[in-house]
């Protein structure tokens, strides 16, 4: 076996592959540029070897720099995680002129199905259905127009060596496929170091669907069944989860064997994903061949029993798969939330800063017989940088069923602390309690057509509000304890916390009566409805976890004036709770309204300025392109809400600017 391996990457995939590589008593060799000189994966490596700038075009997907590191520390073999270089052919290509095994399959395989446009040309020619598309490359922003048109909108406007939703955009009309070139062209460049774009129909109401395939140097090619990745947001994969909810057992054999006979097709080794469309009626369509290892890997390897990571290094070393086609069984079932650093309350825009609070789930074996597993690649304390993809962690649960993995993930995302940036976590906790969700009707407008004017915070039930009022008075009891406590007063008799309350949270008030002994509490509400309440938590804690009912509630807790601020469910609360007589006053008083932000363009996230479109006294019209701010590879193009005239213009080209900084003003 390997000795020593480099890891050609960064985050919580280097992190993966050391843990796998420590695991089977492989050295391993972390590469990192100036923004990771603290960076986890460096920690826990081995040996770690500086490579340069924060721009990953001037450090992780420089090959010679790659090849530099292997040579000065005589790693034998390099794993590429995914992105960067994972599907470059010219690096794997110079890895085996200089003798060193690529954990991966070999070049011309990359080649072959690692660009988007070939590796269609090729499926059509082994008779795999594709969806209708443009095969060659486009030119400028007119002949994309002038192709989307025959095609027919809506189209899907595609880099050919893209992946994790970069270079990516859907056009619905000229203007849109205009615009989308030129963005998709940018990204790409930026994100690959390869502008190629090309088109392809887009097809409404789809499933995306995935085939993990995995082949050894013998001849042995295996599916390791299907993932769902139909929860996506701007062409990204949210969240996933083995198996599909929608696939019968014929159409998963239809799909596993078509996607290994591509595999055969052109000689393809270790581990690889088909990704398929699904329409409706399970019809499957070909989309494209990742030639690498998933960022959705973990539910597979939860379903499965399969170290994915470890194969792959053992498949490149020459050993044989060690199991066969029919050892290879779908037990229970996972799921995969990926935890990004953008925040939803801001349209799911970037953010950046350092991780004040990170504090995951634990992981291992729950009480409820389910498993949680935390792929990351950062720690508390540690800065979310611009340069980079802004993923923190992919956090997994597997139940024995469907249901009791979702039941695992909310508990565990509502036990996920992370503070100091913008994160989305209540949004992905709020599809858990989704009904479309939880009842599988997904498709990949899921997000568009349940979320169409952005996230806001979870609404929660009626039954949900009424569990965290009644733990809400609990805990007040615990706070005004103490209070009493620590106010000097040694006789508790004189100042006895009283019994009846009113909780106020999420726009209601609910009165109540609070019975509490050793073990707990019994809260009664006016309408007589009793809930038992047990919770091991003291004034301080940032988490709490209690039994209501016999139900498990878990919740983030910190203090406001007459409360606390819970968070759970994907809902964000100022839970009140008073005496009846604060009540009756706090009923009077009024509310403060937000400071009016409408004569102003704010950025809406820490970015760079890169292109300003219009000019002062530029009359504006609704929807019109007023700027465009780059961060963390992506360019976001900010319009007017309204029509107005430019007054003034505050930031320049090139700068960079804070979140709510103003870009310019209107009269």
């Amino acid at each position: 076996m390997f000795k020593k391996i480099l890891i050609a990457n960064r985050g919580e995939i280097a992190c993966r592959v050391i843990k796998t590589a420590q695991k089977m008593g492989i050295k391993t060799v972390a590469v990192y540029s100036d923004a990771d000189r603290g960076a986890l994966h460096v920690k826990m490596a081995d040996e770690a070897i500086h490579i340069g700038p924060s721009a990953a075009a001037q450090s992780y997907i420089v090959i010679d720099k790659i090849m530099a590191a292997i040579k000065a520390t005589g790693a034998e073999a390099v794993h590429p995680g995914y992105g960067f270089l994972s599907e470059n052919m010219n690096f794997a290509a110079a890895l085996e002129k200089a003798g060193v095994v690529f954990i991966g399959p070999p070049s011309p395989a990359i080649e072959a199905m690692g660009d988007k446009i070939t590796s269609k040309k090729l499926a059509q020619e082994a008779g795999v259905s594709t969806v209708p598309g443009h095969m060659g490359l486009i030119a400028d922003a007119e002949e994309a127009v002038l192709i989307a048109t025959q095609i027919g909108y809506p189209v899907m406007i595609k880099a050919s060596a893209g992946g994790g939703g970069k270079g990516m955009r859907i056009a619905w009309n000229d203007a849109e496929a205009r615009e989308g070139f030129q963005s998709s062209k940018n990204e790409a460049a930026a994100s690959f170091g390869d502008d190629r774009i090309f088109i392809e129909k887009f097809v409404t109401q789809p499933r995306h669907i995935e085939i993990q395939v995995l082949a050894d140097k013998h001849g042995n090619t295996v599916y390791l069944h299907e993932r769902e990745c139909s929860i996506q947001r701007r062409n990204q994969k949210v969240i996933e989860e083995a198996p599909s909810p929608f696939l019968d057992e014929a159409t998963r054999k239809a799909m596993g064997e078509q996607a290994c006979a591509l595999a055969r097709a052109v000689g393809y080794t270790s581990a690889g994903t088909v990704e398929f469309i699904v329409d409706g009626n399970r019809n499957f369509y070909f989309l494209e061949m990742n030639t690498r290892l998933q960022v959705e890997h973990p539910v597979t390897e939860l379903i499965t029993g399969v170290d994915l990571v470890e194969q792959m290094i053992r498949v490149a070393y020459g050993e044989k798969l060690p199991f066969k086609q029919a050892d290879l069984k779908i037990n229970g079932w996972a799921m995969e939330s990926r935890l990004y650093a953008e925040d939803p309350y801001r349209n799911f825009l970037p953010s950046i800063g350092r991780l004040s609070r990170y504090r995951p789930p634990v992981e291992g074996a729950t009480s409820t017989g389910g498993i949680v597993r935390n792929d990351t690649g950062v720690f508390e304390g540690g800065e979310i940088s611009m340069f980079y993809d802004p993923m923190i962690a992919k956090l997994c649960t597997w139940g024995a069923t469907r249901e009791a993995a979702i039941d695992e993930m909310r508990v565990a995302l509502d036990s996920f602390e992370v503070e100091g940036i913008g994160h989305n976590l209540p949004f992905v906790a709020a599809v858990m309690d989704h009904p479309r969700f939880q009842s599988g009707n997904i498709t990949t407008a899921f997000i568009a057509e349940e979320y169409p004017d952005g996230f806001q915070g979870a609404v929660l039930d009626d039954e949900t509000l009424a569990r965290v009022a009644a733990t809400a008075a609990a805990m007040n009891r615990v706070a005004e304890i103490r209070r009493t406590r620590i106010s000097g007063t040694m006789d508790n008799h004189e100042r006895r916390v009283g019994d009846d309350w009113v909780v106020s949270l999420q726009g209601a008030d609910h009165a109540l009566k609070i019975a509490a002994d050793h073990a707990g509490s019994t809260v009664t509400f006016a309408d007589g409805r009793s809930l038992r309440v047990t919770a091991d938590w003291t004034p301080g804690q940032s988490l709490v976890s209690a039994e209501v009912a016999g139900e498990p509630l878990v919740m983030k807790v910190s203090k406001i004036s007459g409360g606390f601020r819970l968070r759970l469910r994907g809902a964000d609360l100022r839970v009140h709770v008073r005496t009846p007589r604060q009540a009756e006053l706090a009923r009077l008083m009024l509310e403060k309204l937000p400071p009016d932000t409408s004569k102003f363009l704010l950025c809406p996230m820490p970015g760079l300025i890169a292109k300003i479109m219009v000019a002062v006294g530029d009359e504006v019209q609704e929807g019109q392109a007023l700027a465009t701010v780059e961060a963390m590879k992506m360019e976001n193009i900010l319009k007017a809400e309204r029509r107005g005239t430019v007054k003034v213009i505050k930031a320049a080209e090139g700068s960079s600017l804070k979140v709510d900084e103003i870009i310019m003003e209107f009269e």
